[in-house]
């Protein structure tokens, strides 16, 4: 009974503390595909190319054996080969939905000065389109890059990119804090990719709004389903300031 106490005590102390590195954040970084949108990139890129149902089954092989992230993306975007037309027609004809709330949350962060990174492992071209809807600068977007021939042909993706890599997310934070002296990091993301990145980032809460992943309910020590809750809590926060700056 009394270990119970106990967890449950930690459980909800840690919880606490993560709600406080939230608030007090200088650096709010979102995975994109499942989190900031309703859709993953590379299966709508798949649908879009025709081989929808080729890739779905790729990437389910993928996540239960061996392969690497990057062999894993190099597989599915050999069975893809995207030209540059069908890419751009893509993001003009099926643009990417964005998730209920999170304009309203990026607009609120920009507002507390809270710096905002869109960090994927989708396509540069397809999250810059989301980073310039939410008013995000590009030069705060890390995706993967597609290489295109002269032609316009598909001709591979740049292997040096840091979200190519596994474990790139949180090498991204890590380049971030080290750039730009951040002190509290959030990440925010749907996937155990996004859960791996801290550390280095100082916390993560889970998305469960668009599609909810069971290891990453079960492990994070925030989950939340929807945007607002997370507008709630810095709603509070500035309730919380107001009070403060009263003088009795």
């Amino acid at each position: 009974m009394c270990t119970h106490i106990r967890r449950t005590h930690h459980r909800m102390s840690s919880l606490s503390h993560l709600k406080e590195i939230f608030r007090m954040a200088d650096a709010v970084c979102f995975d994109v595909d499942s989190t900031v949108i309703k859709e993953e990139g590379i299966d709508e890129l798949a649908k879009f190319c025709g081989v929808g149902d080729a890739v779905a089954e790729m990437t389910r092989k993928a996540m239960g054996g061996s392969l690497t992230f990057k062999a894993a993306l190099t597989e599915r975007l050999a069975l893809i080969c995207p030209s540059r037309e069908q890419v751009q027609a893509l993001i003009t004809e099926h643009p990417p939905r964005l998730t209920e709330g999170i304009k309203e949350l990026v607009h609120r962060l920009h507002q507390r000065n809270v710096q905002v990174f869109l960090i994927s492992g989708g396509f540069q071209s397809i999250v810059e389109h989301v980073a310039t809807e939410l008013d995000i600068p590009l030069t705060n977007v890390y995706a993967n890059r597609l290489k295109f021939y002269y032609s316009g042909e598909y001709a591979g993706f740049d292997e040096t990119k840091l979200t190519a890599e596994s474990g790139g997310k949180g090498k991204v934070i890590g380049l971030l804090k080290e750039k730009y002296g951040f002190h509290n990091v959030v990440m925010i993301g749907d996937g155990a990719t996004d859960m791996e990145a801290c550390p280095p980032a100082d916390g993560f809460i889970g998305f469960g709004g668009n599609v909810i992943r069971q290891q990453v309910k079960e492990k994070a020590k925030w989950y939340i389903t929807d945007f607002e809750e997370l507008l709630r809590e810095l709603d509070s926060d500035c309730i919380k300031m107001n009070h403060n700056d009263i003088i009795y």
